[in-house]
């Protein structure tokens, strides 16, 4: 197995494990304004991803997160399926056929994710919704990276930067979902699944700083 492979499988279990661990935070931050099942459907969808975890193909980083998204495309209840189903492939669609991955390789991948949502969600940035911590997120790798910022560091302040565009959208009107229903009443929260992603992200950080490294 490649190091590429290992520190994909290490994001890819890390992210799994946070929806699951998190499922009534996720669920209550989504009651505010929406049917409150975010939670819980994230939460089935990536325990399915962990009971499967020893049969998913391997063969390369990309083709081991487009299997991952189709289990949790076809796992994930409600719009929540498709949309972060839609970002796994995608991101295992930019790595292609690549047994090992820079950091401009990455941060593509991150790209890919985000554009496969919009597509998906027919959703964009000021929306409320996952894209305006996701994007943010991606942004600030990227810049790190080319700074000149080792891995850990990097998403370390990616992560940082997710939290704070994620407690952002506090002041955003929802534009998307079932938030949207209720006009001027979503401002006021922050979208659930923006803040999924600052928690996961920050978790991925974590796990990278001291998993990631030794690999």
């Amino acid at each position: 197995m490649t190091s590429a492979q290992q520190r994909v499988e290490i994001v890819v279990r890390t992210i799994a494990e946070t929806a699951v661990e998190n499922e009534r935070y996720f669920g209550d931050l989504d009651s505010v304004v929406g049917d409150g099942d975010f939670g819980y459907s994230l939460a089935r969808g990536f325990e399915k991803l962990l009971e499967g975890w020893d049969d998913l193909d391997r063969s390369t980083p990309g083709m081991f997160l487009k299997k991952a998204g189709m289990v949790i495309t076809s796992r994930i209840g409600g719009t929540s399926g498709p949309i972060w189903g839609t970002a796994f492939m995608r991101a295992g669609m930019a790595a292609g056929d690549a047994t090992d991955l820079d950091g401009d390789q990455v941060v593509a991948m991150f790209r890919a994710a985000a554009e496969g949502i919009k597509a998906r969600g027919q959703s964009d940035l000021g929306d409320k919704t996952l894209l305006d911590a996701l994007i943010p997120f991606t942004d600030r790798l990227e810049q790190e990276l080319r700074s000149g910022a080792d891995g850990a560091a990097a998403l370390a302040a990616a992560a940082e930067t997710a939290r704070q565009a994620a407690e952002a959208t506090l002041g955003m009107v929802a534009k998307r979902g079932r938030a949207s229903y209720t006009g001027e009443r979503s401002r006021g929260s922050v979208d659930a699944g923006a803040m999924a992603v600052a928690v996961i992200t920050d978790r991925v950080s974590k796990a990278w700083e001291t998993q990631g490294a030794s690999s």
